[in-house]
Parts: C-alpha cells; structure tokens; sequence
C-alpha cells in the first residue's frame, strides 16, 4: 500500500511488511511514523500486506486498507487501525467500516468492498511476494534489499533502517 503512486520510486524504498492486527506491528507504528517525518518524501514507506491466520480478522483489514488507498487515505486509515488493535480483535469487518466513517471516507463503499473483495488480488499478491523473499512474521522490514525481521524485537531496527536509508540516499542516481 502506498498513497502515492509513482511509475518508478525516486528514491529508496521501505517495505514494511505489516498485519493491521498484530500488536507487534502496531509497537513499530511509532518507528514508521518516525521514520515517516525524518524523511517525507525522500524515502517511499509502503505497507505491505501480510494477515497472518492466527489473526481472523486481518485479511480483511488488509483489504479495508486497500479500500482506504483507494480512497486516497491509506496511511491515515492503517495507522488508526493499529492505534486500535484491541478493538479490531473485539470487533472484526463492523470496526473496519466505523473507522472509515470516523476519518470521513465512504464506509458505504468499505463494506460494499469487503463484500465484493475487490482488493483480494493486492492483498494474496503482497503475500506470496513476501513468502517469496522470506517473510514469515510481522512486522518485516525490507530496504536496500535487506531485510529485518521485527516481529521479535524492533530494538536497534529503526537505527538500522536509518543507517541503509542514509547510505542510499547518498549514492549518485542515474
């Protein structure tokens, strides 16, 4: 997921691999967010997409997120997501549609997609893209073509990240 949508990247690019449901991911919101202000556009954050079956509601929050980028708002909607894991766990697609209305999208239109599954094929395609480079939990970060897992600890993670983003911003572009 990501809200903008360039052709090519202009500049590094950070794929986090996240699952809206998972407290560990919304623990490295405030790294992304740090990450985020650091660096605006300069470095391309995107969420990707990986629901873990231990989560029941997690595909389906990957998919409402789909529906928020649609919609112009994908970062604004993941994030309030995450803020309120719990309520997810308690509340499922219901939660999903209620917190597009709080942030002023079409929750008509959420639940018509939730429905209608129109955002399945980003969403299966994010996973098996990450099952191919080795993703096996969240969240997994990838930049530079290296990949940190954070789903066991995220200490030192944001610095790392940092370090890499440092490195390829300061190489020449073609």
């Amino acid at each position: 997921m990501s809200d903008s949508s360039p052709a090519r990247p202009t500049g590094p690019v950070l794929d986090v691999w996240c699952e809206l449901q998972c407290p560990d991911c919304h623990t490295a919101l405030d790294d992304v967010r740090a990450l985020r202000a650091r660096y605006g556009d300069r470095l391309e954050v995107r969420l990707r997409h990986f629901p873990l079956e231990k989560h029941k509601h997690a595909f389906a929050a990957a998919q409402a997120a789909e529906e928020a980028v649609a919609q112009g708002r994908g970062w604004p909607y993941a994030e309030a997501v995450l803020d309120r894991v719990a309520e997810l766990d308690r509340g499922g697609e219901p939660f999903l549609v209620e917190v597009a209305r709080e942030l002023g999208l079409d929750a008509e239109e959420f639940d018509t997609a939730l429905i209608d599954g129109r955002h399945i094929l980003i969403v299966d395609a994010d996973q098996a893209e990450g099952k191919a480079i080795g993703v096996t939990g969240t969240p997994t970060y990838v930049i530079g073509g290296e990949r940190l897992d954070g789903g066991k600890s995220q200490d030192g993670l944001r610095e790392r990240i940092e370090e890499i983003a440092d490195r390829l911003l300061a190489q020449p572009r073609d």
